[in-house]
Formats: structure tokens, C-alpha cells, sequence
């Protein structure tokens, strides 16, 4: 594989990518299609499944691709407990802002969902189509912070942090940064204006963001074309083989619909 290529932002972090072009137009006057952007997950990266299987079918549709790391993730710069929705935010505007081109379909992974739907807000003549999998809007607040006891709200006070088990590895070091920049990027509060087509995916054996986040936000969600497509037995990973096709199915649908 390819080494990732790498680009400064205005706050001096660096962020690494890979970026595939388009195919070649083969019929004179064919509009260019969109391309496809992947916002990845907490404490993901660029290199996981999903993010690579999309790489490799967007090649194969002659898609325009985009993969990155958001700062303090993977091989970007920056430590992770320095970080925040705020600064994660900021680096996926300035990435689609200056390495694509044209309309793009955002495809948000769990944090990556809350971030593309920032990114609605912020780039909302760039956005030409949404899919969410297994989206977590608000998680900061509504399971982090919620979930806390008494003791772990203490712990944040007193030395700024937290640590949280997690399935996926070492335990994540939560920050009271990170939570109290949460609460300045909540989106679930309001209506969701998403204007254009949006596939929503969710499997019900998620056991790390519930089924309920996923029906609030179909709930706040407002536009003509929104679909929520639930995938039994499917986990929080959603990257089985019938899974990562099913986010395939969900690109066709809304490249379609444009």
C-alpha cells in the first residue's frame, strides 16, 4: 500500500491521507459524478476495514475516494487525549475543503456520523449526499457524560480525566476537554437538515451506540429522501462482508438519487 500523503492545517496539525482520483470521464458530456469521503470513528483509523474496502470499491465505480486521519488518530499528528469534537471537526472541513473537489458524499463511521452531520452544517453546498453507519451524534454527552457516577464526574473535576474500558484495546482516557467541547457541537437538540439523499445504517446488536440513538436522529432528521435501514444481528463494527456491501448498496442508492 501506498504511504499516506500529508497536509498542514491553519491550527498546525498535520493530517495524513489518501486520496484516489476519479476515473477518466469515457462519455463526452457526462457530468462528473460526486466523489466519496470517509469520516472514520473515536480513536479510529484510516487503515480499518471499512475505510479500505471503500477505497477499493469507490476504484472500482471510478469514484473520486477520500481517507483520513483525523488529528491524534493514526498516523496524523497530535496525541489523542488532546483532542476534541471541535478539532476533529476542524480537520474534516479542512481536508474536504482542500484535497476534493466538487460535490462528495460523506460516509460517517459512529463519531465519523457526527461529524458528517457538521459537516451538513459547515459545507452544506459541498454535501451531495449522506450515509451513516452506525452514526453517534452527541455521544460525548448523552452516553459518556450520562453514563458517569458520581466518582468519574468527580475524577474530571478534580484531575481532568477519566479512563473508560473499551473492547477495542487499551482504555480510552475520556477528558474533561473533550466533554465540555461536546456540548458546543450537539446537533440531536434541534432539526437535522439533511436536503439531499441519506442512508442511515445501524445493526441491532450494536452494543456500543444504541438502536435509540439511531431512531432519534431519523426522528430529527428532516428532508425528502431519508431512509433508516436496520441489519439484524449486525455489531457496532459493521464490516462483515455482508455488511461492508450493504454500505455499498447505501452509496449506489444515493449516487442514484442525485
Amino acid at each position: 500500500m501506498a504511504d499516506a500523503q500529508r497536509i498542514d492545517t491553519p491550527r498546525g496539525r498535520t493530517l495524513a491521507y489518501h486520496l484516489t482520483p476519479a476515473a477518466p470521464q469515457t462519455q463526452a458530456g457526462t457530468s462528473e459524478r460526486p466523489g466519496v469521503v470517509f469520516l472514520g470513528g473515536f480513536k479510529s483509523d484510516m487503515g480499518g476495514t471499512k475505510a479500505v474496502f471503500l477505497e477499493e470499491w469507490c476504484a472500482a465505480q471510478g469514484l473520486a475516494f477520500l481517507r483520513f486521519d483525523y488529528s491524534g488518530h493514526g498516523e496524523s499528528s497530535g496525541a489523542f487525549v488532546d483532542g476534541c469534537i471541535g478539532n476533529w471537526a476542524e480537520d474534516a472541513e479542512f481536508a474536504i475543503s482542500h484535497l476534493t473537489q466538487g460535490p462528495q458524499i460523506l460516509v460517517g463511521s459512529s463519531m465519523g456520523g457526527w461529524i458528517s452531520l457538521l459537516m451538513t452544517r459547515r459545507l452544506c453546498d459541498r454535501v451531495a449526499g449522506l450515509v451513516t453507519i452506525a452514526a453517534a451524534p452527541d455521544f460525548t454527552e448523552d452516553s459518556m457524560w450520562a453514563g458517569f457516577d458520581q466518582a468519574q464526574r468527580q475524577a474530571l473535576e478534580m484531575v481532568q480525566q477519566v479512563a473508560l474500558p473499551s473492547d477495542y484495546g487499551e482504555p480510552y482516557i475520556i477528558t474533561r476537554r473533550l466533554i465540555e467541547d461536546g456540548r458546543d457541537h450537539l446537533v440531536l437538540r434541534d432539526p437535522v437538515p439533511l436536503p439531499f439523499p441519506t442512508r442511515f445504517l445501524h445493526g441491532t446488536a450494536d452494543a456500543d451506540v444504541d438502536l435509540s440513538v439511531a431512531l432519534r436522529l431519523m426522528e430529527r432528521a428532516t428532508g425528502d429522501d431519508i431512509q433508516l435501514k436496520l441489519v439484524k444481528n449486525a455489531d457496532h463494527r459493521f464490516s462483515t462482508p455482508e455488511c461492508l456491501a450493504l454500505i455499498g448498496v447505501a452509496i449506489q442508492e444515493v449516487l442514484a438519487a442525485i
